[in-house]
């Protein structure tokens, strides 16, 4: 198991905790309302039988007005059997006051929402007692969906200062083991060449000297490299196609001779390029490419342009990527090889996006038939 895999884990199982902790926060807080709102449905109920008492034993309702006064949480209706609202207690005075249909509505609305309690008072007739939750309640019950937004926006904020500064770290970190590298193989490299300059004085067969030269040489490029990680990028209007050829005939004797390669595209397209940057991407993409056709394929790099728009498409003919790997494939550590860090792609995005302000991505890919990889300038 890499290392991303090891990360996407960890990311799931922490979703997985958060939405429990939301859930079970719901719950709780649910149940705390429902129990309120019965308990208020309760004192409702002892609020109409009080009623109820006090008419059959003195005649009058003026008691039970003095107890929906008293109630100063629930708002409360109290209504006779034709629909004509006799007392009320905390809804919106000035409303009340102003507009006539609005006790009207309020009566719909809480007729609507539960069964009113009846109470019965002179003979047949009936009055009844509507109410709605208190504001407590409501206040209760939308409480945990206002604690999980302002949690949910601290973990993002939090998220994204954290990456930022992961992110930053990862940089310096990554410039840094850059510079060393090419700090490093400075010193052997200038013993390589001294070394290379005496063997052209002895009697080894040229060639042999040449192609040791030439991976000197190439030695060189890769401290170039390292050391301008971090750097500003030297730019240059340059041969989008020379560039590639230029890589590519180093490569060319070091992939096996089952891989066709082939180049396509005008000479006289140009961009402005550093170098050295570019073809290390170019070698990247070309040895992972060989890599998932396991030696033995065909590549292909195809150069376009479309007005100020130019397009490097290059395929292979290997294992493909499944579609849930399209963005995978360039995250830090993500790598389908046995061996390998799986930075090669991520240093790719690197240069192609943050210093050559382009883009890169998986044009398309079908597993057990390729892939193509595109680069837009």
């Amino acid at each position: 198991m890499n290392i991303y895999t090891k990360k996407q884990i960890w990311k799931v199982l922490l979703l997985l905790g958060a939405l429990l902790i939301a859930l079970a926060s719901l719950f709780y807080t649910n149940s705390i309302v429902e129990r309120l709102a019965n308990e208020e449905r309760k004192k409702m109920e002892l609020v109409a039988e009080a009623t109820q008492r006090s008419i059959s034993a003195q005649g009058d309702i003026s008691f039970f007005h003095k107890i929906i006064v008293g109630n100063t949480t629930v708002p409360v209706i109290l209504a006779n059997a034709e629909g004509q609202v006799l007392t009320w207690r905390n809804l919106d005075s000035l409303k009340a006051t102003e507009d006539p249909g609005y006790l009207k509505e309020q009566l719909e609305n809480m007729k609507a929402s539960r069964a009113p309690i009846e109470i019965p008072v002179f003979g047949s007739q009936k009055q009844y007692i509507y109410f709605e939750h208190s504001v407590l309640i409501d206040l209760l019950a939308y409480y945990p969906y206002m604690q999980l937004s302002i949690i949910s926006l601290f973990i993002i904020i939090s998220y994204f200062a954290f990456s930022s500064s992961r992110n930053a770290e990862q940089n310096q970190v990554w410039v840094g083991m850059s510079k060393e590298t090419a700090h490093q193989l400075g010193t052997p490299l200038s013993a390589l060449i001294g070394w290379i300059e005496y063997l052209k004085t002895s009697e080894l067969d040229p060639s042999v000297v040449s192609e040791i030269a030439k991976d000197v040489a190439r030695l060189e490029t890769v401290t170039d490299r390292f050391s301008k990680i971090g750097s500003e990028p030297n730019f240059e209007q340059l041969s989008i196609k020379k560039t590639i050829d230029r890589t590519m005939l180093y490569l060319r004797s070091r992939i096996s001779d089952k891989v066709e390669i082939s180049i396509q595209g005008s000479e006289e397209i140009t961009t402005k390029l550093c170098a050295p940057l570019f073809e290390w991407v170019i070698e990247n993409l070309t040895k992972n490419a060989v890599d998932a056709m396991d030696g033995k394929g065909s590549f292909a790099i195809i150069l376009s342009q479309e007005g100020d728009r130019i397009f490097i498409d290059l395929s292979d003919t290997g294992k493909g990527i499944s579609k849930q790997d399209f963005t995978k494939v360039f995250k830090p550590g993500f790598t389908s090889k046995k061996r390998g860090w799986g930075l090669g792609l991520s240093l790719v995005k690197r240069i192609i996006e943050e210093q050559h302000n382009g883009k890169i991505y998986v044009k398309s890919s079908e597993l057990g038939k390729g892939t193509t990889f595109r680069i837009e300038f």
